[in-house]
């Protein structure tokens, strides 16, 4: 455990830990990469990097099949690489309170993913492709300014109300659909009432 700390970079001997499965690093605020050798460590399959300097994902997490959980929350992130569903494994994703404007079409291909969390960045839209992702439970887009305003339905009752998460897999299938309609692309798909488009 590594966390709240001052460290401003992982050595490269950090491969040397062979057996290392789970590795620590948040709140050090000064880290920015990482070093390739890190792939090296086929055990490892918990990193936390939030709370850092990152700017994009390192090369050496993509190189990661084994990786299954992965926390860069926090960090300066821009963009995700297209070859982020080279993380096969990985089923929880920490993403939020960084400066992300996009999603690839790639991150549809992450058939293991059930967490995602998106809260507080800078998307403007949901890629069609995540509708297919099946495995996903749990999705977090709350606080990004995204182009079209969805309403969910009312709920029925004070449980079903409880449950729903204003801005999670409901939302996000209901805010495809609508951009889908929007385009053209989905056919004989007649208007929910419930959705809006904020630009009418």
């Amino acid at each position: 455990l590594l966390s709240y700390n001052r460290i401003k970079s992982v050595p490269k001997e950090i491969s040397n830990c062979v057996s290392l499965e789970r590795l620590e690093l948040a709140v050090n605020r000064n880290i920015c990469d990482l070093p390739p050798q890190l792939s090296d460590l086929k055990k490892l399959s918990h990193i936390d990097l939030c709370m850092n300097q990152f700017t994009t994902i390192p090369s050496a997490l993509l190189n990661m099949p084994s990786l299954e959980w992965l926390d860069m929350g926090g960090n300066k992130l821009r963009e995700l690489p297209d070859a982020i569903d080279r993380m096969e494994n990985l089923h929880t994703l920490w993403l939020q309170r960084n400066e992300i404007t996009s999603l690839p079409e790639t991150i549809g291909n992450m058939k293991n993913l059930s967490t995602l969390v998106l809260s507080n960045n800078k998307l403007t839209d949901i890629p069609a492709c995540m509708k297919d992702m099946t495995n996903l439970r749990f999705v977090n887009f709350r606080d990004n300014p995204l182009e079209l305003e969805v309403t969910l339905p009312p709920c029925e009752n004070a449980e079903e109300e409880e449950q729903q998460e204003m801005f999670g897999i409901e939302f996000m299938h209901m805010y495809i659909q609508e951009s889908l309609q929007k385009t053209g692309n989905l056919e004989n798909c007649t208007s929910d009432p419930s959705v809006k488009n904020t630009n009418d």
